[in-house]
């Protein structure tokens, strides 16, 4: 009955994790009740390109500023690492109120600089993004039949030498009607019940909801004259021919611009938790899940033959080791060779073993942050509704698991030196310095660069010293607490002593590093697939949602980098090389290699149009950050797993 009730529930989360690879979340907000003729405000986040990866404040081009002057809008640590800067914007609906050439502003005579500037940011094909009510506006662009989704407009567009801005935009709000729902016992956001709108319903007038923001930009000529005692808002003296297939309003040096919008309101079926399924829905995404089963599926029927191989061959060593009586077992070891004539070696201290555990403790850290955000996102969260909560949660879940960190370390450190706990907090305070100062040189050397052109990419200073002070008043003492329960704690104790003379390693018949380096290609085949979809999400703009997805991958990578590593060390045992402790941690972190170059085909071949030494820097220096943790993390998982198989083995064999 037990094992009936354990097997249900084992269903029931393999349907919640494949239902989370669907791309379920929970939206991060209640849903805004506005009553007819509210106000409704547009802000404008960031510039974006995938030309240049570099992102530019939208009011570094000759915009219009709203009357109040321009406002950062409330910003978590997520956003600000990502390069979003949200600011107020002059665009100001009514809801439900159509209206229809509303003058916004005449620009000031471009200078030179504005009007090179601005020729630049065209020809570096830079989006605008807009959000209404956290939704970033949405174009529509037809090709071939086929309609085509972006997030965002183009600052304008270059025809025949010829600059043309996108000076009138025809705005589209997608409304449902509000709906009296307990929409915090249905949505399970966490929201106190009295946090939520409710409709009042003795009113007549009924509220809407914002499902939808889409925008149709058009470069339109106007009459400069027309418009010199309008102030904004007020509604432009001719009426205004909006048409996406053509351009007029070309950019010249000396010249002003004016700025003008439309907005119309339809109501839709569309309903408010499933605003977002227009931005969640994945061009290919039947290749996509095609691809992700068939990769799961490969990789499992290898890694089982792999295990099943392995398991067998070991017993059968094990069954014969240990049916031979002392007699016949000293002349097998005379006569024998393998894994067992390396008894009195095989827990002999490697090189470095301070930098070795230093290196497991950050792995641990980074892997567990890995498993734990990942679940979160596909629980739904971090979905993409809440912005920057995905960095945040990194961060956070990062900074406690530095307790993990030094536990791991310091314990490692203490088994290695047989139980002496000398030297434990120089092990701590490196564990809570080494990934991060790494991090800190590399994230610091590419924020130079973003701060010499100017990009709200670059971190600003103060987030630099918010940063420092969290590594230092949080992830490092948390650390060293660590270190002191890694200290307390029982060291391993070793199955067989360990000879003071060294065995001679034998000479190969190939070079030991070709294994390690050839092992990292099967790791990198259970996540290559999914590599494409993430890279894409960083580098091309879109939208990465399926964490469920993600979730399964990660769990898998993790079984098939311990199993790798065991072969590995087993192979490398059987012919009497007992220095196996980097070897199974590179073993596995050599999937890293695989991953690094994979980016630079990445670059090379989908990334053709990556303009500037900058941004191939700026690509280049944040792949090197992503494969250095992944290689920490992986060659952890590899590691940990052969010292348990090398004990396990070691202390099942009856030794004299």
């Amino acid at each position: 009955m037990d094992l009936f009730r354990q097997f249900k529930i084992w269903v029931l989360f393999t349907c919640l994790v494949f239902q989370c690879g669907c791309g379920f979340y929970l939206p991060g907000s209640y849903p805004h009740k506005y009553d007819i003729g509210n106000t409704l405000s547009v802000k404008v986040n960031s510039l974006t390109s995938i030309d240049t990866e570099m992102p530019f404040s939208y009011y570094s081009l000759p915009f219009c500023k709203p009357p109040e002057g321009v406002k950062d809008s409330a910003e978590n640590l997520g956003e600000l690492l990502m390069g979003d800067r949200i600011e107020n914007s002059p665009y100001r609906f009514k809801m439900y109120t159509n209206e229809t050439q509303i003058f916004l502003c005449k620009s000031d005579p471009l200078s030179a600089d504005d009007f090179k500037i601005l020729k630049k940011r065209i020809d570096e094909m830079y989006q605008v993004n807009l959000i209404l009510d956290n939704l970033p506006a949405i174009r529509y662009t037809k090709k071939e039949g086929f309609f085509l989704r972006w997030t965002g407009y183009p600052v304008g567009i270059k025809v025949q030498d010829m600059y043309y801005v996108f000076n009138h935009l025809k705005f589209t709000v997608l409304v449902h009607k509000y709906e009296e729902t307990n929409m915090a016992r249905v949505m399970g956001t966490g929201d106190a019940a009295e946090g939520i709108p409710t409709v009042d319903r003795t009113s007549n007038v009924p509220g809407y909801m914002v499902v939808g923001f889409e925008v149709v930009p058009c470069s339109v000529s106007h009459n400069f004259d027309s418009v010199k005692n309008l102030k904004i808002y007020d509604k432009y003296p001719s009426a205004i021919n909006c048409d996406p297939t053509t351009v007029e309003m070309a950019v010249k040096e000396g010249q002003p611009m004016v700025f003008t919008y439309d907005v119309s309101f339809v109501e839709s079926d569309i309903k408010w938790p499933s605003r977002w399924d227009a931005y969640l829905k994945m061009e290919g995404a039947k290749v996509h899940w095609f691809s992700i089963l068939n990769s799961l599926m490969v990789i499992t029927f290898l890694a089982g033959i792999v295990l099943v191989i392995f398991l067998r061959t070991v017993r059968r060593d094990l069954t014969r080791y240990e049916e031979i009586d002392k007699e016949a077992q000293a002349q097998m070891n005379e006569e024998l060779s393998g894994w067992k004539l390396v008894v009195a070696d095989v827990f002999r201290a490697p090189d470095n073993p301070a930098l070795l555990c230093i290196m497991v403790g950050d792995g641990v850290q980074i892997l567990g942050m890995a498993v734990v955000t990942i679940l979160f996102a596909a629980l739904g969260f971090m979905s993409p509704a809440s912005r920057g909560t995905l960095i945040t949660g990194m961060l956070f879940f990062y900074m406690v698991l530095g307790i993990a960190a030094g536990y791991v370390a310091v314990r490692l450190w203490r088994t290695i030196g047989c139980g002496d706990s000398k030297g434990w907090v120089s092990v701590s305070w490196r564990v809570a310095c080494f990934f991060p100062g790494i991090a800190f040189l590399i994230l610091t050397t590419l924020n130079f660069l973003l701060w010499g052109s100017h990009s709200t990419g670059a971190i600003p200073f103060s987030l630099f010293v918010i940063l420092l002070l969290l590594w230092f008043c949080i992830s490092v003492p948390l650390t060293l607490v660590g270190g002191y329960l890694g200290a307390k704690a029982p060291h391993i104790e070793y199955p067989v002593r360990t000879n003071q003379i060294p065995r001679e390693i034998p000479a190969q018949k190939y070079p030991s590093w070709l294994l390690v380096l050839g092992a990292g290609t099967l790791p990198f085949g259970t996540l290559f697939i999914e590599l494409f979809f993430i890279m894409s999400s960083i580098w091309m703009g879109r939208v990465y949602y399926v964490f469920g997805f993600l979730f399964i991958v990660l769990i898998l990578l993790v079984v098939v980098c311990a199993e790798v590593s065991l072969v590995l060390t087993y192979m490398h045992l059987c012919v009497e090389d007992w220095k196996w402790w980097w070897k199974s941690f590179f073993a596995s972190g050599s999937v890293a290699i695989y991953i690094f170059l994979y980016s630079i085909n990445y670059l090379v071949f989908d990334l053709k149009s990556l303009s500037g030494p900058v941004s191939a820097t700026l690509y280049i220096g944040y792949s090197l950050f992503m494969v250095f943790a992944i290689m920490l993390a992986t060659g952890t998982v590899g590691f940990l797993s052969s010292f348990w198989f090398v004990h396990y083995l070691f202390s099942s064999v009856k030794l004299d």
